[in-house]
């Protein structure tokens, strides 16, 4: 027998910890987020689940691109399925730039109020020579600070500007605030890829939900 919206209140004189836990049935239950977005250059779909098991459907076109969005699904724990076809006979960055803006959107809208998430989330992640770090802040306001080495141009034949702007699009479109930085690294591929577990990492703590109902901040909105 399941539980509905209108037996909520049969369960408010139980236990704290016991409405934890329902507080946490309700946000898993809410936690899904689903988009499509068409512009005269990019056509992409996808569907995003905070509580998933990192289980991912990803294809961009770009073969190192999605090497790197599968890291951050399998890393977070979310599940993620996302494709998008553009106009990659100019370039990725159309493509990159807005995969970004959708998937900042999607966790924007799965997060919802942000009540009972943790809110801040941070991660050091080492890859051989390479140590990246990424703190994260689910607060309402884009905003990107990225001190990470171009040591190489392209990778493959992606270029590699393009994971900033990817970050960039993210955070702006996500309204939350990453510091990504790496402090020792010399392969491009070992820097990338470290970052976005780092980011993958981060984000999966920022997500969790602490089994309040609370929105985690003194203003009462994020």
């Amino acid at each position: 027998m399941g539980i509905f919206p209108s037996d909520w209140k049969r369960f408010e004189l139980l236990p704290l910890s016991f409405m934890g836990f329902l507080t946490m049935i309700r946000g898993i239950m809410q936690r899904t987020a689903q988009l499509e977005r068409k512009t005269r250059e990019t056509t992409i779909s996808g569907t995003l689940t905070l509580d998933g098991r990192g289980k991912k459907d990803v294809s961009t076109g770009i073969g190192f691109f999605d090497h790197m969005l599968d890291h951050l699904s399998k890393h977070s724990g979310i599940s993620l399925n996302l494709h998008a076809q553009g106009d990659l006979e100019v370039d990725y960055h159309h493509t990159v730039e807005d995969c970004g803006i959708v998937l900042g959107e999607l966790l924007l809208k799965a997060i919802g109020n942000g009540a009972g998430i943790n809110r801040f989330g941070s991660a050091s992640v080492p890859m051989e020579e390479t140590l990246a770090e990424v703190s994260l802040d689910l607060c309402g306001r884009g905003y990107l600070v990225f001190n990470v080495p171009v040591l190489q141009p392209k990778v493959g034949d992606f270029d590699s500007e393009l994971v900033r702007e990817f970050f960039l699009a993210f955070t702006r479109s996500g309204r939350f605030t990453a510091h990504i930085r790496v402090t020792t690294g010399k392969n491009q591929h070992h820097i990338f890829e470290a970052i976005f577990k780092a980011f993958a990492r981060a984000l999966r703590e920022a997500v969790m939900l602490t089994g309040s109902e609370e929105i985690p901040s003194t203003k009462g909105v994020l």
